[in-house]
């Protein structure tokens, strides 16, 4: 029990420490996990009989992006799920590589608060490229795209116009630039839409990378698109954070102090600062409070990996109280 319970705390501690593309990974391989035991499952309901894992597919087609635009009215959630979805294990592999490549590339670029937004926007274009190509393709119709490699080739494309002479290490090859790797995944990506193999997952991986190309010039004009996706993840989360809240019976609106005058009283809120002692408030807990949220105000200012790695520990002993 206990090397489960200190795999979990590892991986908790860097779902909540790491950064978002170190997040995304996990989140990924989580995920990937548990359709493997789904399969797992399927084949035992049905006493190893489910040769050809229809069941399963089955089930796994919920959450894959359908082609068929009457699947999708049904099933809208696909075009977010799929791009966490991945069933096999060398799909995933390959793809989680070059997510921690060109992730790593753009978030120390461009800030690992806009991460997340191009993973999210960069699967969503490959998902509306992947429905066009395969309408448009009637072989096609019917079948169902999954994986993160749409938002992958978003990041390639990023990584591709803000810095195409930065060198990675590849095994057997030693360094190369980064405009030749992204390139020649572009060109095989053309030869594959041409032919008749997964043509409908090529033209996904275009699509990302048609997104990450205009993410960057349209960054570069001033028009951050991450901005808008970050304003509703965050009221997202708040709105659920405070649902939560209410529900252990923790939530506590902002703290105000009433002072009386002669003519009324006038409320106004607590100074965010104070190094006096109030009734039922000791001035360590003060102390911790304010600590905490001056790193969340770093954090939102200048973002996580900003932070020193005291910030972090702290900020990671205050997540578990």
């Amino acid at each position: 029990m206990s090397l489960f319970s200190s795999i979990w705390k590892d991986l908790e501690y860097g779902f909540k420490m790491g950064n978002m593309v170190r997040k995304l990974i996990l989140v990924n391989i989580l995920i990937f996990v548990l359709v493997q035991v789904l399969h797992l499952g399927c084949n035992i309901a049905t006493a190893g009989r489910d040769v050809g894992g229809e069941l399963f597919w089955r089930i796994l087609n919920y959450l894959a992006m359908p082609s068929d635009w009457r699947e999708l009215l049904w099933h809208i959630w696909t075009p977010i799920t799929s791009m966490f979805l991945h069933e096999g294990f060398w799909h995933l592999l390959g793809n989680m590589i070059w997510l921690s490549i060109f992730g790593t590339i753009v978030g120390d670029l461009i800030g690992d608060r806009r991460v997340l937004p191009i993973y999210l926007l960069g699967g969503l274009s490959g998902g509306v490229m992947y429905f066009l190509s395969a309408n448009l393709m009637p072989a096609y119709i019917g079948s169902h795209a999954l994986g993160a490699s749409a938002a992958v080739m978003a990041f390639g494309a990023t990584a591709l116009i803000l810095n195409p002479e930065y060198r990675i290490a590849l095994m057997f090859l030693g360094e190369v630039k980064l405009k030749y790797i992204v390139l020649i995944m572009v060109l095989l990506d053309l030869v594959g839409v041409s032919g008749m193999s997964n043509s409908g997952g090529h033209a996904a991986h275009i699509g990302g990378f048609i997104f990450g190309v205009l993410f960057v010039y349209a960054l570069r004009d001033r028009k951050d698109w991450s901005e808008p996706v970050n304003n509703f993840l965050s009221y997202i989360s708040s709105f659920f954070d405070n649902i939560w809240q209410r529900i252990r019976g923790n939530y506590r609106p902002q703290m105000r102090v009433t002072h009386k005058r002669r003519d009324a009283a006038v409320r106004q809120q607590t100074p965010p600062r104070t190094n006096t002692n109030t009734k039922g408030n000791s001035s360590s807990d003060v102390s911790h409070q304010e600590q905490l949220d001056l790193i969340l105000d770093k954090i939102k200012q200048k973002g996580f990996d900003q932070l020193t790695q005291e910030e972090k520990d702290f900020l990671y002993e205050a997540s578990k109280k």
